[in-house]
């Protein structure tokens, strides 16, 4: 073939080659790599993001929550913390903490007071506030599964169940929205404040629930074949869920990436920096990060 013509071949048939969605990118940014940013923790969870992009998260043996500021500098914001495991920030610029020490659900202001939110469920202890997310009109889900800890001062479990809860954004009414799971752990939802993602490390799977006006949880769908500790969501509305590494599935449930972390087990995960872009993993004694393509959708 003449050189003219196949040149010509050529670009007609790039103009008619598809452009790549988002989906088919790949979500990490060019060349990015996992770094450890700190690994002096016992066992590190809960990582959140305030507003300006400083994330916060558990050092839970310890005792304490850590602040990882957006330029770099690590300082303990509060201990102790109530055995703190998983953080989330509400609009208001409170830390709410599953505060795992005698089974609460905390507000923390920025000034590191403590105010107690839930204490109990129809008068029983619960079992252990593990993961919450707040959906945008301050609403809060959390889930509720049984781990025993060495530092309990308590009995067995006084639940008929390992279920996930809704309070009310008045913070007066806590209902219980999922009482069918083995043990739930992980917990994210959408921004637009409609779909709800439930990991149910128990019986290894994920769901997506939809979300009822009132908070009530309808239309349970399998999302995925993987339980998950803990779980975030980016802009283009991937789901990224822990244990071994981060997996990281699109909005249909298909697994688009892994991400793996030089450490037995990865806790959780969140996005956090001035830009929401770095992608902060809490995985056994350290702290990590890497840099992404996408950003935090929350």
């Amino acid at each position: 073939m003449e050189r003219p013509l196949l040149m010509t071949v050529l670009a007609v048939a790039l103009v008619h080659l598809p452009l790549a969605t988002p989906a088919e990118q790949s979500i990490l940014a060019p060349g990015a790599k996992v770094e450890k940013l700190s690994g002096e923790f016992a066992f590190t969870e809960g990582p959140a993001v305030d507003r300006e992009g400083n994330v916060f998260f558990t050092d839970q043996p310890n005792d304490r929550i850590m602040k990882w500021s957006v330029d770099g500098k690590l300082s303990t914001f509060m201990q102790p913390c109530g055995r703190s495991n998983g953080l989330y920030f509400d609009k208001n610029g409170n830390l709410l903490a599953c505060a795992d020490e005698k089974n609460q659900l905390w507000s923390i202001d920025p000034k590191g007071n403590a105010t107690v939110l839930v204490k109990d469920y129809k008068g029983k202890l619960l079992n252990g506030p593990n993961d919450l997310w707040v959906r945008p009109d301050g609403g809060i889900y959390f889930t509720d599964p049984f781990y025993k800890r060495p530092y309990w001062n308590r009995g067995t479990m006084e639940q008929d169940g390992q279920c996930v809860y809704y309070l009310s954004p008045d913070r007066k009414t806590l209902t219980r929205v999922a009482d069918d799971l083995v043990q739930p752990n992980g917990i994210i939802g959408t921004p637009d404040g409609k779909k709800l993602y439930v990991a149910d490390i128990g019986a290894r799977k994920t769901y997506a629930y939809d979300i009822n006006e009132d908070g009530t949880l309808s239309n349970k769908k399998l999302f995925c074949e993987m339980g998950s500790d803990g779980m975030t969501i980016d802009n283009e509305g991937n789901v990224y869920l822990t244990g071994r590494g981060v997996a990281v599935f699109d909005k249909t449930g298909k697994k688009i990436e892994q991400i793996e972390v030089k450490e037995p087990w990865t806790a959780n995960v969140c996005f956090g920096g001035k830009d929401r872009q770095s992608l902060f993993i809490t995985a056994g004694t350290g702290l990590y990060a890497i840099h992404m393509r996408v950003k935090g959708a929350n």
